[in-house]
């Protein structure tokens, strides 16, 4: 059988060591042992509550953060090696979250999207620069003219589109979404996935898109994956998981989302979950979830669930599913 995934993670691990003051340091487990992996052209969303760990996944398999523990595989190759790295960032890119904060406020336009040819050395003169400059703003829906204006002067969802246009440079065929709508006004929101679904179905993309918006995520996704402080807890194709949610948590996600129907709301009640997210530096026993969970058990801290198929491609850590 031929394998069409184009990455693979195992095991992925990130632990950043916190001082405990007097020389003691503590691990914050940020993304704890969690496993999947993305079809060649597909969107994978990632979902959960703030503080969950999704950026910090996205930024571990991208190698902005070194990865604790784990294999990051892309395209069949490991990536552990400088050249492995680089081979990585020309085929991978990221739209950040802040479309305010993650533009150089003293370059120009042209110069952000342009900073990732400069790097790779990926045009023979200036010329060829500008008409590939000008090309990419063309295709996020930017003219031409805007090269040679600032990140300030434009609105936030411009700004988005430049840091898009910026991700394409390199033509790369995986791009992670860091929450690149959590920012921008609804309007705007609906133009700019609308503009990620164009481009996909142009250029071929490959997408981890990471929101905590389960609609905005079900209409981009192809499948959707659930975490829960550092932990995977769900992981099924769109539609299953939400006409057939089975871990608790995700259940109590999809019942806060609001739906522009009163009938719905008067007969579904909303699930509140009880108590706080514990600490990640502090994780209970057993399964992450227990303290908040309403079917939990004695057995839940005693065993910690692996994601296991309940359902064909339908994945859960829970051991009473």
């Amino acid at each position: 059988m031929e394998n069409n995934n184009l990455l693979e993670i195992k095991n992925l691990k990130q632990y950043f060591d916190i001082s405990m003051g007097l020389l003691k340091s503590k691990p914050l487990k940020a993304v704890d042992d969690i496993s999947f992996s993305i079809k060649k052209g597909e969107t994978l969303g990632l979902v959960g509550e703030s503080g969950c760990g999704k950026t910090t996944v996205g930024r571990s398999i991208l190698q902005l953060y070194k990865p604790t523990g784990g294999e990051v595989i892309f395209k069949g190759k490991k990536i552990e090696s400088k050249e492995s790295i680089k081979h990585l960032r020309q085929n991978a890119q990221m739209v950040f979250q802040d479309p305010y904060s993650s533009l150089n406020p003293r370059m120009t336009v042209g110069d952000i999207v342009g900073e990732p040819l400069d790097v790779m050395n990926m045009y023979k003169n200036r010329k060829e620069r500008n008409n590939r400059v000008n090309e990419l703003m063309e295709i996020v829906g930017l003219s031409s003219e805007h090269a040679t204006r600032y990140a300030h002067e434009f609105s936030g969802g411009q700004r988005q589109r430049i840091g898009i246009a910026r991700a394409l440079a390199v033509e790369p065929e995986f791009i992670v979404c860091d929450e690149p709508v959590s920012a921008l006004d609804v309007s705007i929101q609906a133009q700019i996935i609308n503009k990620f679904e164009d481009l996909q179905a142009q250029l071929g993309l490959t997408y981890l898109f990471i929101a905590h918006d389960l609609l905005v995520v079900k209409h981009i996704s192809n499948r959707i994956a659930v975490m829960y402080l550092g932990r995977m807890m769900e992981l099924a194709s769109a539609e299953e998981l939400y006409n057939h949610p089975l871990h608790p948590y995700t259940i109590s996600l999809l019942s806060a989302v609001p739906i522009p129907d009163p009938n719905y709301a008067r007969n579904h009640k909303r699930i509140l979950l009880e108590g706080d997210v514990p600490s990640p530096l502090n994780m209970p026993s057993g399964c992450p979830f227990r303290t908040r969970c309403q079917r939990a058990t004695k057995e839940c801290s005693e065993i910690r669930p692996e994601l296991r198929e309940v359902a064909p491609e339908h994945m859960v850590a829970c051991i009473h599913v």
